[in-house]
């Protein structure tokens, strides 16, 4: 009985995600889709005054819970069909941990992934210079799948909803890099 239930439970998820294991990697091969990451768990809310990009100390990091979070979120992806990755990460330290601990290729900082929170004016700007990265990495690429570890602001602006810590977006762009449509991957 145990048995039938974690089948009944493995079916339901991938019903809930609506992609098999082999679908998520294809997809993101394809040169259509990008895969954007909200960092995972790090404790509090922005960063505390005179913080420094280049001291990961004065910034929120990840803590322990955040650590294995990220581990766990790469091993979900291999586990779909997805052994290696291009992968960019905001220059927080943050994303760039994230990033790291996902463990599917080298990590590049770009910084049209860089955070404007408490900055909403800057939002629109960001949000085209994202989209054209991803505009630029998909028509250029030929491989491996583009992963995208950002800020919960940056996503928001991109496709219109919130996200939690390490959750993801596989998002079908068009030439502009502009999204057309998502699904949203919980983080597992």
């Amino acid at each position: 009985m145990k048995k039938l239930w974690q089948w009944l439970l493995l079916g339901l998820a991938l019903f809930h995600t609506g992609l098999g294991a082999t679908e998520l990697p294809d997809r993101l091969k394809s040169g259509t889709h990008v895969l954007l990451m909200r960092h995972a768990y790090a404790p509090g809310v922005g960063d505390p005054p005179g913080f420094s990009l280049e001291r990961c100390e004065t910034q929120r990091v990840l803590n322990d819970e955040g650590k294995r979070q990220s581990a766990r979120i790469g091993q979900w992806l291999r586990a779909q069909g997805l052994d290696r990755a291009t992968v960019y990460a905001s220059p927080w330290c943050r994303c760039r941990q994230t990033a790291e601990l996902l463990d599917l290729g080298p990590v590049t900082v770009e910084p049209s992934l860089a955070s404007f929170f408490g900055h909403a004016q800057q939002a629109a700007v960001q949000n085209k210079s994202l989209q054209a990265f991803i505009a630029r990495s998909l028509a250029a690429r030929k491989g491996p799948a583009l992963i995208l570890v950002t800020h919960h602001v940056n996503i928001r602006e991109f496709m219109g909803k919130d996200i939690g810590s390490g959750d993801m977006v596989l998002a079908r762009v068009d030439a502009q890099g502009r999204m057309v449509d998502y699904r949203i991957y919980p983080s597992p």
